[in-house]
């Protein structure tokens, strides 16, 4: 195994040693040990797909990324809260398939989560061979709704690929919105 293999199963482990402790509560020798024992079992049963970083994190990518996921957060709760309290009326739900522009597994999953964090929509499935998400929507009143969410779910990716993305998925996503790739149908 490589060094960076190591490195990610380390990362993994280490991940799941700590959500061992937090489940349990309280420090003690014996849930640490416990723990390792359990994260070794389920990383040697379940292993994880490689996922490669190949880019760098931006601070001021970063920054953007959690503004704007912030703000998302707060302007969907109220929307989805208005929508609840609509009483006699059936709000209208899609299902809509973005494939993304950006062909890696780390900006596939980053943006499935975070438009998924967001209230009122749901990731139901991807595509990992074309990376596209296929995701849930409620409250869209029409095509031009559909359009916008879709458009929204672009520049989350964007923003996304700005943060943490390396150099080469920046120019790819640049140059395909530059030359009019940056929607799918």
């Amino acid at each position: 195994m490589t060094r960076a293999g190591w490195r990610d199963r380390l990362v993994a482990a280490a991940g799941l040693v700590a959500v061992w402790m937090l489940l349990w509560g309280v420090f003690s020798w014996a849930h640490l040990i416990g723990g390792i024992v359990v994260a070794a079992v389920v990383l040697r049963v379940f292993p994880l797909p490689p996922v490669t970083f190949a880019g760098r994190p931006r601070v001021r990518g970063l920054l953007r990324f959690a503004a704007r996921f912030t703000g998302d957060l707060v302007v969907a709760s109220v929307q989805l809260a208005a929508l609840a309290f609509r009483f006699g009326h059936q709000p209208r739900s899609a299902i809509i398939r973005v494939p993304l522009r950006v062909p890696s597994d780390l900006v596939l999953t980053l943006t499935g989560e975070a438009v998924s964090l967001v209230p009122g929509s749901l990731i139901v499935d991807t595509d990992q061979a074309s990376t596209t998400l296929y995701i849930h929507v409620i409250g869209v009143s029409g095509r031009d709704a559909v359009e916008r969410f879709r458009r929204s779910v672009y520049e989350t990716e964007a923003r996304i690929v700005r943060a943490v993305g390396s150099d080469a998925e920046i120019r790819m996503l640049d140059s395909r919105a530059s030359a009019g790739k940056g929607e799918h149908p």
